[in-house]
């Protein structure tokens, strides 16, 4: 797909109806969005066949980028239920499979230092759910420390006396899937110090190749000493200086638009096995 088209799709997609300003949400424009994910893809082959997350996806945008992109399967994770609905919505609407968790970042399970090769493929996952039910529509996720809570609506082909409006919920515990690659617009820590760190922290626990980030471009020295010294990041790099547009969302909000500058990051963690969801 070319970046045109790409940014053309993303511009199509719903936005906040009724932003959070303690969640500090903002969206995540289809120029600088298309212009992410493109990067990774064509420069560092990071979205295509991978198992790709967005954190605090929102409204979906890099989520979705990532699945026109060609990612294999794609997981957005936010904490607000709205925000989850409006990204299901896009999702729809694009016709796109992606999957929706609600859950707090910080609260991520990880499975460290389970061997990869005893644990089950991603295939093998969407498989053994989709025996399990027949799935009309996937509805949102539920997270907790333990388990991943799948919540769909269907029949279950092993008890076939359920009715088709019977509510089935799948648990999956935190051994899988890998995720290749994070991809995230997180909060930038005005309204709360160090959200943003939280974010990249719990990123680089969970990917197993590639953490893609924006970040404020004068917070740039403290994001790199953080990321290798304090979160064990193999390498850190600003790809690219943008500029993120904020609207006029919120009432203390004085003009019609300000431009921020922005880093394009690329985090490497380091290879551990089984690292994952």
């Amino acid at each position: 797909m070319k970046l045109k088209q790409l940014e053309s799709l993303l511009g199509t997609l719903q936005q906040f109806s009724n932003p959070k300003i303690d969640l500090e949400q903002y969206p995540t424009g289809p120029h600088i969005a298309s212009r992410m994910l493109y990067t990774a893809e064509n420069s560092f082959g990071d979205v295509t066949n991978k198992v790709v997350a967005d954190f605090g996806c929102g409204c979906g945008t890099l989520g979705l980028a990532a699945s026109l992109l060609g990612a294999e399967y794609v997981v957005g994770l936010d904490i607000d239920a709205q925000s989850i609905e409006i990204a299901t919505a896009n999702a729809e609407d694009l016709e796109l499979e992606m999957d929706f968790v609600q859950c707090d970042l910080r609260n991520l399970g990880w499975r460290g230092k389970s061997p990869v090769a005893h644990l089950p493929t991603l295939a093998e996952m969407i498989k053994a759910s989709r025996l399990a039910v027949d799935f009309f529509s996937l509805r949102v996720s539920v997270c907790t420390n333990t388990s991943l809570k799948w919540i769909g609506r269907g029949t279950n082909s092993l008890f076939p006396n359920l009715r088709s409006s019977t509510e089935v919920v799948i648990l999956v515990s935190f051994v899988g899937p890998i995720v290749h690659t994070v991809v995230m617009n997180p909060p930038f820590g005005t309204r709360k110090k160090g959200a943003d760190m939280d974010f990249l922290c719990a990123a680089l626990k969970i990917a197993s190749q590639a953490v893609y980030s924006l970040h404020k471009t004068t917070t740039r020295e403290h994001v790199k000493r953080t990321a290798l010294r304090d979160y064990n990041a193999k390498s850190a790099e600003v790809l690219c200086e943008l500029r993120f547009d904020v609207p006029q969302l919120y009432k203390f909000h004085k003009k019609k638009e300000v431009d921020i500058a922005v880093d394009l990051w690329r985090f490497v963690p380091q290879r551990i096995q089984g690292r994952g969801l």
